[in-house]
């Protein structure tokens, strides 16, 4: 069952907590999860258990988003405040340097986690911050519709459309290639926590004039793109390669900006190979042997 956990703020912030929401399965090596903006922890559920087969899962909502109360009055969200507290946030879970995999915002904060050196191997799924100027400001218009309509839809209209796959297809085919595949439920529900999310504009205005930057070679990173991706188009994933030269980027065919239901298999076997060439990883020489993903049939290259 789900769980809070709460942890002091860092000092140039002042007394205060910051309490989470979170989701801890499975045994193993951890692996923390992060979903994307207006998202919550259950985005992860359609990979959760074949994660769980191999790792200590734990999936979380982000401060100001699912069940995770905002931050504390004057705590920013922008990446550099947000990551330390990831790091206290594993430290309060008893967990230290996991791998982490993460979408969209998430992505963008797991890429921040390995450059802080908090990071055990990081897999970002269409990460946040490789964008130009007009590509921003493209997904951020995508974004602000979306929680338009959101906020404009009173829930009981929202659970009759999530009844239906055309309904589903008009709450969710933005981020899904294929929003049938989600039931009625979690339809529902991911739509009531883009509606609720307090940290949503926050998080958007700490975003602008981001490009992520930084040196991550010394732990395996895998960035992934669906090819159906509305929101982030999959050619940042290029732009990200040429950020991370030493990065694997890979591809994710028929899948839109949140995979892990469009292709829960492919995905999950993203992950695990991440994570698995971090196991393997040969401190002296920087690199990993040359082996294929870990389980089932690869990613294509992008």
């Amino acid at each position: 069952m789900p769980a809070d956990v709460t942890f002091p703020l860092p000092a140039p912030y002042g007394p205060g907590a910051v309490t989470a929401r979170y989701q801890r399965l499975g045994a193993g090596s951890p692996l923390l999860l992060l979903h994307g903006i207006g998202h919550h922890w259950q985005a992860w559920e359609p990979v959760l258990p074949a994660l769980a087969e191999r790792h200590e899962v734990i999936a979380v909502d982000l401060p100001g988003f699912g069940a995770s109360p905002s931050l504390p009055p004057g705590v920013p969200y922008g990446l550099d405040a947000v990551v330390p507290l990831l790091g206290r946030l594993c430290a309060a879970l008893g967990i230290e340097r996991p791998h982490v995999a993460g979408n969209s915002l998430g992505g963008l904060l797991a890429l921040g986690l390995g450059k802080a050196g908090l990071a055990a191997s990081v897999t970002a799924l269409a990460p946040a911050g490789f964008w130009t100027e007009a590509e921003r400001r493209y997904a951020y218009a995508v974004l602000g519709g979306m929680r338009i309509g959101a906020r404009l839809l009173p829930q009981p209209a929202v659970e009759r459309l999530a009844r239906t796959r055309i309904g589903r297809a008009g709450l969710v085919s933005t981020i899904y290639a294929r929003p049938g595949r989600r039931d009625a439920a979690a339809a529902a529900a991911e739509t009531r926590a883009l509606r609720e999310a307090t940290g949503f504009e926050p998080t958007l205005s700490a975003g602008r004039g981001l490009r992520f930057s930084g040196d991550l070679a010394a732990l395996p990173v895998t960035v992934a793109w669906g090819s159906r991706d509305r929101i982030l188009l999959r050619r940042q994933g290029v732009r990200a390669l040429h950020e991370l030269p030493d990065a694997r980027l890979v591809r994710l065919p028929g899948c839109g900006h949140v995979p892990m239901s469009d292709d829960p298999g492919l995905v999950a076997r993203v992950i695990l190979d991440t994570c698995g060439r971090a196991e393997r990883w040969d401190a002296p020489a920087g690199r990993v042997a040359a082996q294929g993903p870990a389980t089932g049939r690869g990613p294509a290259p992008l």
